[in-house]
């Protein structure tokens, strides 16, 4: 396999900063430990957590690959030899410890899932980050049941759009924020049983009116502090607010531990990235039987807003911090 001898193209971080530190540069391709397998990467996706580490706010776990990109969608050229699930010629799709900005990436067995029926490339890169992190969290985290409700906040984030059709599709209502009529359209098209420009209403009136004044069970929040104390207002008895994000700040002040007493809410969170490869398995054992049937049907997939070549991460990324985009946002790497 002489393409395995040669030197590879990925995206380089020049420091931190804004997006134009970014460079296609060329690197030798990634060495392969026993559990993992090697991906020739078609596509890969762009998400707020690599912006965040190229601004250098995003701390990465011990061994991580430095090189951006959590998850990517190709074709296995080697395996490593504890691998059997795998073999060369597969195609899959991979949540990965970094390294999707790249020709190549390795990335360990467990946190790899075949491509669902009749997706291509581009469709099935879309889908580990997003899948992963909104099946952890709102479902096994926050225990969303079949009859419950759901707040998104973000309904047309990559995040969202995976939030809005998987509760539909077990049972939930769904109401979401969004930043324009545009966006809240886009939502109700997805399944979304309202959708609240955010811009226009303080959304916990709207959300106590839709709900008859009982609140929803579960709230998945990316803003962090300035919606906390609202988020609270807006849960049930026995709510639950998943935390996942903190993008307009993480110190909450004038909390009323009361409220969470007396309706017995639970404030939790997590972040995908650290957790082992082991936890990460789990969830794609999960996902592969629970979810992987419905995209496999047709059901719940992707929305894809749009489509750069590897050497345009810069652009992505602009595209990425404007906010403007619906769904996900993806780079072709390889053909």
């Amino acid at each position: 396999m002489n393409k395995l001898s040669q030197r590879m193209r990925y995206i380089e971080a020049n420091g931190t900063g804004e997006p134009d530190i970014l460079r296609l540069a060329a690197g030798p391709i990634p060495e392969l430990k026993p559990d993992e397998v090697l991906i020739r990467v078609l596509a890969a996706g762009v998400n707020r957590p690599d912006v965040l580490q190229r601004k250098g706010l995003y701390p990465l776990p011990p061994g991580a690959n430095p090189i951006l990109g959590l998850e990517v969608a190709g074709e296995v050229v080697g395996i490593g030899r504890t691998v059997t699930e795998f073999k060369p010629g597969d195609r899959v799709c991979a949540l990965t410890n970094g390294g999707g900005y790249a020709e190549y990436c390795a990335v360990p067995k467990l946190q790899c899932l075949p491509w669902p029926e009749a997706y291509d490339d581009i469709r099935a890169a879309a889908l580990p980050e997003t899948y992963f992190t909104v099946w952890a969290n709102i479902f096994q985290i926050g225990h969303l049941a079949q009859g419950e409700s759901l707040l998104v906040h973000g309904g047309t984030s990559g995040i969202g759009v995976t939030a809005i059709q998987l509760a539909r599709e077990f049972g939930c209502s769904v109401y979401v924020t969004a930043g324009s009529q545009e966006k809240c359209n886009a939502c109700i098209r997805l399944g979304a049983d309202a959708a609240i420009n955010y811009r226009e209403a303080d959304f916990a009136e709207p959300i106590s009116e839709l709900t008859n004044g009982r609140g929803v069970n579960v709230v998945l929040d990316i803003v962090g502090a300035p919606y906390t104390l609202r988020n609270l207002r807006c849960l049930s008895m026995d709510g639950r607010l998943i935390q996942i994000g903190t993008m307009q700040g993480s110190i909450v002040e004038s909390l009323d531990l009361m409220n969470i007493i007396m309706h017995r809410l639970i404030v939790t969170g997590s972040a995908m990235r650290p957790r082992s490869t082991w936890e990460k398995g789990m969830i794609a054992k999960a996902l592969r039987k629970t979810v992987w049937p419905v995209l496999n049907a047709g059901r719940c997939g992707p929305v894809i807003h749009q489509v750069f070549p590897l050497a345009e991460a810069t652009t992505a990324h602009r595209l990425m911090e404007s906010g403007t985009h619906i769904g996900k946002i993806i780079l072709k790497v390889s053909t």
